[in-house]
């Protein structure tokens, strides 16, 4: 039985402190339902903080990364995918994933939500601003959740897979 793929995206460097601490939960409660977390990979932001809480309950974590070398990969990853792609991997993220949550927004981030939703993926968007939210509700009218925080987020995710 394939195993479900929950991706998390969000910033790298430019994490927040507050998007970190997300993150973190996000990866952990996905790893306790049973779901494999995906993430970019690297050593830092939501892409580290959502990896090391998966691995805190004994999760698999699946790491897209963008180069073609160990530099960078957070400690947290256990299957390291290397694309040699730049941002371009940011397609196989979501792609990849069977429900993508956006923690936190950068463009790397934007990019990909926008992606996914033209991938007709479900995409979850947590604790986003009004101008944010308004501008990918603008942009599709099906498969766009908003939740307030990440246990939202979690019954979003069932409910989608439902």
């Amino acid at each position: 039985m394939r195993k479900i793929i929950i991706g998390v995206m969000g910033p790298g460097e430019k994490a927040t402190a507050v998007d970190m601490q997300k993150a973190y939960e996000l990866g952990k409660l996905i790893a306790t339902q049973g779901w494999v977390l995906l993430t970019g990979g690297r050593n830092v932001g939501v892409m580290d903080a959502a990896s090391r809480g998966a691995k805190s309950v004994d999760g698999l974590t699946i790491g897209i990364l963008r180069d073609h070398d160990n530099d960078g990969i957070s400690e947290a990853v256990d299957i390291a995918i290397f694309t040699d792609m730049g941002n371009a991997r940011n397609n196989i993220n979501v792609v990849s994933s069977d429900v993508v949550i956006a923690c936190g927004m950068g463009a790397g981030t934007a990019s990909e939500v926008s992606l996914a939703l033209k991938a007709n993926k479900k995409v979850i968007l947590l604790s986003v601003d009004e101008e944010t939210k308004n501008f990918f509700q603008k942009l599709v009218s099906k498969n766009l959740y908003c939740a307030n925080d990440v246990d939202n987020a979690i019954a979003i995710t069932k409910e989608i897979l439902a």
